[in-house]
């Protein structure tokens, strides 16, 4: 799974969550490849939903074409254990999330028909928490 090599701050603050999320302004065009997978709406993406839609569209083209993952997990987020009482402070690390706007590219391909770009984008699509687009050149 992607995490961060060094970081400057083990921990974060928490952010309020915005009434209206603003709409990206990088990562809007499609810069690598031919075909990409755009984001509908704001949240979070964990490293896991990263990897799992990764290895999703990897599967599907069966080594053709090349994969770029345009988006990285570097916020961490705090848990605490399950049954820890009030207070003692701020939980560890547990797992880290990409923060994404509505508009921003997620992954490209290139190399495959559309048809099978389409699907194998349909099929990473199914692994993320957020509502995602297909988008070609």
């Amino acid at each position: 799974m992607l995490i961060p090599k060094k970081v400057k701050h083990r921990k974060w603050h928490n952010q309020p969550v915005p009434k209206n999320p603003q709409v990206a302004t990088r990562k809007t065009v499609l810069a690598f490849g031919e075909f990409g997978l755009k984001s509908q709406e704001g949240g979070w993406i964990t490293a896991r939903q990263i990897e799992a839609a990764r290895r999703a569209m990897t599967r599907f083209v069966q080594r053709g074409g090349k994969i770029w993952v345009r988006i990285f997990p570097q916020r961490p987020v705090t848990l605490k254990g399950g049954e820890i009482r009030m207070g003692s402070g701020k939980g560890a690390v547990d797992h880290y999330v990409s923060i994404v706007k509505p508009g921003t590219v997620l992954f490209e391909i290139d190399g495959v028909a559309e048809a099978q770009a389409r699907e194998a984008m349909r099929l990473a699509s199914h692994k993320l928490s957020v509502k995602t687009s297909f988008i070609q050149k």
